[in-house]
């Protein structure tokens, strides 16, 4: 297959003829030097245009061309550029030294939407800057990755605010032609195109890639003229329309999408679905092994072992789920054609206590590895989904954690990169997960980073005046009040930024609870404060919108004009300029609400320091002397949470942040050293490249390598793995334990903790004796187990102990044994556990069969 390069006849002079190769590649997005190559042939022009080459090389007249091409410095600047984009694409990946045994797999990374640039926006929120900035490290790191997603011709939309400070959903449409994009075509020209079977026609699909470095992304487009007006419009609005746009949209991505890896002929070994929406890849997945000969409970198998899953979302209520009936209707024609798998089918997504199709369901049922995106949020699912598991305990359901993370070039401003790379060794962008690298950072002068920062910080109160300039023109205000926003901001003043989607338990309005103690934190005259707001509500979001029109009332009262400022569109480019110049960076949703959030893992890493309540990424980042933690009880009611971070909020503020700030003249050398603290402690865990190696060495090579085992000699481990798995459910109900004996005396002095492994190794044990009926099934491929309590410093923890097969008795019944402290003197203190366990199982409890007493 090809890409269709739509303007061939754009034909520069022979000194700059790869710009448009440039253009084409988002690799730009995250180059400083390659920005400034464009910026440098019409900066105003570049700045109306979004910063998209694209535009910028088709719109801009030849005779610039003729005039740079004959241009000394713009040449050497180009020459410069793709020096290093060459060296970019030659040099060795760290994927290549260490995993050069799978350089010819390919991961598909499926996603709803995707952020990378301005210039290219498909992307609402966090889930799309982070799906962007996982496909630009694995650029990075050479990782064979490929994205999958819709291109959704109207993408969100620009937000515009009145003058009465309601939110306006301008609509948005996209001329293809002018973005870095391309159409592919077949070997013969022709558009490649993909047909998806949905309810009772097919949709056809135009395919279109974006370069991103040394890695691509293929997005689906609808807007076919083959297709009704009703299908032409499924991939027009990002997260738009009824459930019926929903579904079909999710059928187009998760079906859409394996069936464009099978059009680009791609060789894709595993599967990452980020979030659930892309779950139908499973099915149709199966669909295809069905197609192959394989039996539906391998098939299954087969699917499980190669699927990576990350969930995003900690309240049930943000799961896609859709009626059975809905689902049977989309899917009827593959449905009529396998009719005795249907039940099968529609019983992977089923939440039966609603009832509805779970897409979250349905993607924890056909991937065997999954995962949250924080420490905290890897609880709360396992909470949420400890129901799928059987009876054991929150912390052995197999969903795991990988923190999320932030593209550390893409969001650390060019000033900054300038500084470190005087003062840190020359390897620390390659190296930036390397918390030792990062020990540099104390020998920069106090003065040289402050001084950058207030660059930074002049830079967005330009920037933020601007915007807020064109909210009062384009409101028609008069000319005077357009132009008292020149007075708005100083430089002088701590500036707190809040910038995020506006959904409401994140807050954004808990500092306006109590305006006079607000008012007198603004408006001191010797340490005065400011607040820079920002941020998208949905448009169906109408008590989102509210926050908004709160936020806007509230800056329009004339003790707060000027100070605390609601900014318009929120965006990549505004956010760059928010993480890149506020002093403080204010995060405080409703615990445990936010899965992770990265918006504070940007701003640390440039210096500004974090206030946030301990949710998310915060909870395992903040270590006292990186930021600052908004306390409160969070086992609490949500109104006494409100009520007690609020009081954090103005606390701190008052008695920590505001004077750690002011206390030292011009040059704030605490304030500075926690800048550093921040930086230093936050930047190596929390970006992109640490997130994507954890993808790859703990889900996607153990994922591939499981995968390849389990086909390998014509499917002959997963028809064992899928044959052991029904033979256990359809037998799971002969397993007994019969009996439990605790009345054993204490074990001699010299049999403690030491020798089974306990905690306390000092500890007199005893033995437990436990007999169990295992009827057709092999004791062997089970683990028995002996589970009990201990209270640790903090809090009471679960301990297994593994019971040792001591007899063999009649009738398939098997007699075990374990030392346990002597003073679990009753029953009631421990139970004794049953559940099966295979060296194939990607996890202990792949199988939710537990028998217990």
């Amino acid at each position: 297959m090809n890409t269709k390069f739509p303007y061939a006849f754009l034909k520069l002079p022979l000194e700059i003829e790869r710009l448009p190769e440039l253009a084409y590649n988002l690799w730009f997005s995250w180059n400083d030097d390659a920005l400034d190559l464009f910026a440098r042939i019409d900066r105003e022009r570049w700045d109306q245009i979004l910063h998209n080459p694209v535009r910028l090389l088709l719109e801009t007249d030849p005779a610039v061309w003729e005039s740079m091409s004959r241009d000394e410095d713009f040449i050497q600047h180009y020459q410069r550029v793709m020096k290093h984009w060459d060296a970019y694409n030659n040099e060795a990946t760290w994927f290549q030294k260490t995993y050069p045994d799978h350089l010819q797999h390919t991961i598909a990374y499926f996603s709803a939407e995707f952020g990378f640039h301005e210039s290219l926006p498909m992307y609402s929120g966090g889930l799309g800057i982070l799906a962007g900035d996982h496909c630009k490290s694995a650029s990075d790191l050479g990782i064979p990755l490929v994205g999958i997603g819709l291109l959704y011709k109207k993408g969100y939309f620009n937000q515009k605010i009145n003058a009465e400070g309601w939110q306006h959903a301008e609509a948005m449409s996209y001329d293809f032609s002018r973005l870095p994009i391309l159409q592919v075509v077949t070997d013969q020209g022709d558009p490649l195109i993909v047909d998806v079977p949905m309810a009772d026609r097919t949709v056809k699909l135009n395919l279109w890639q974006v370069l991103i470095g040394r890695n691509k992304l293929y997005l689906l487009d609808a807007d076919h003229e083959a297709n009704s007006s009703w299908d032409r419009e499924l991939t027009a609005q990002l997260y738009g329309g009824n459930q019926d746009i929903r579904i079909a949209q999710e059928i187009l991505l998760g079906v859409g999408g394996v069936r464009a890896l099978r059009a680009l002929e791609l060789p894709t070994a595993v599967y990452h679905i980020n979030e659930g929406h892309a779950a139908f890849q499973g099915i149709e997945r199966i669909r295809e092994q069905l197609e192959s000969g394989v039996p539906f409970h391998v098939a299954v198998e087969v699917i499980r072992a190669s699927s990576v899953f990350t969930t995003h979302t900690p309240v049930p209520a943000g799961h896609d789920a859709f009626p059975p009936s809905m689902v049977e209707y989309y899917f009827s024609s593959m449905f009529s054609k396998w009719k005795e798998h249907k039940q099968a089918w529609m019983k992977l997504g089923l939440d039966n206590a609603k009832p509805l199709f779970n897409m979250t369901h349905l993607a924890l049922n056909t991937a065997a590895l999954r995962n949250g995106v924080s420490k905290l949020h890897g609880r709360v699912s396992r909470n949420m989904f400890r129901s799928f598991h059987g009876s054991i305990d929150e912390k052995e359901v197999p969903i795991s954690h990988i923190t999320n993370g932030v593209h550390m070039k893409s969001w650390l401003a060019p000033e900054l990169k300038e500084l470190f790379d005087r003062f840190l060794p020359g390897t620390w962008v390659s190296n930036q997960t390397n918390s030792d690298l990062w020990r540099a950072i104390d020998i920069i002068p106090p003065e040289s980073l402050w001084e950058v920062h207030m660059q930074l910080k002049e830079r967005l109160l330009r920037y933020a005046r601007a915007n807020l300039r064109e909210q009062r023109r384009r409101n028609d205000l008069p000319a005077e009040k357009v132009e008292e926003v020149r007075g708005f901001l100083s430089a002088r003043a701590l500036t707190i930024g809040f910038a995020r989607r506006f959904a409401t338990y994140k807050r954004a309005n808990l500092i306006f609870n109590d305006l006079n103690r607000l008012d007198r934190i603004v408006n001191n005259p010797d340490r005065p404060v400011q607040f820079l707001f920002a941020g998208k509500a949905h448009p169906a979001d109408h008590p989102g919108q509210e926050v908004i029109r709160e936020i806007y009332r509230v800056s329009q009262m004339d003790r707060f004009k000027g100070k605390i400022v609601l900014l318009e569109n929120y965006d990549i480019h505004l956010a760059r300029h928010l993480v890149q110049g506020v002093d403080v960076w204010l995060n405080n949703p409703q615990r445990p609400y936010e899965a992770s959030g990265t918006s504070g893992q940007k701003a640390a890493m440039n210096g500004a320091i974090n206030f946030s309540v301990l949710d998310g990424w915060w909870e395992e980042g903040f270590d006292g002397s990186n930021g600052w933690s908004i306390d409160g009880n969070n086992n609490a009611d949500s109104s006494t949470q409100h009520r007690e971070n609020t009081e954090s909020i103005y606390r701190k503020l008052e008695q920590e942040i505001i004077p750690l700030y002011y206390n030292q003249g011009q040059l704030p050398v605490q304030w500075v050293s926690r800048m550093k603290r921040s930086i230093q402690s936050l930047t190596p865990a929390y970006n992109t490249d640490r997130m994507v190696m954890d993808y790859t060495n703990l889900t996607y090579i153990p994922t591939l390598r499981r995968t390849l085992s389990f086909i390998a000699n014509n499917y002959d481990t997963v028809t064992k793995v899928a044959d052991f798995k029904q033979f256990v459910l359809s037998n799971w109900h002969y397993v007994r334990i019969l009996e439990v004996n605790d009345g054993g005396s204490a074990a001699s002095a010299a049999k403690t903790g030491a020798a089974s492994g306990l905690t306390d190794t000092r500890q007199p044990l005893k033995e437990v004796r436990a007999t169990i009926r295992f009827g057709p099934i092999w004791y062997k491929d089970t683990a028995v187990e002996l589970i009990y309590y201990e209270e640790r410093s903090d809090g009471w923890h679960q301990v297994v102990v593994t019971m040792e097969a001591v007899k063999e008795l009649e009738d398939r019944v098997v007699q075990y044994r374990a030392l346990v402290p002597s003073h679990l003197r009753h029953r009631a203190h421990f139970s004794v556990r049953v559940h099966p366990i295979s060296s194939n199982f990607a996890t202990s409890f792949e199988l939710p069969l537990v028998t217990t007493l």
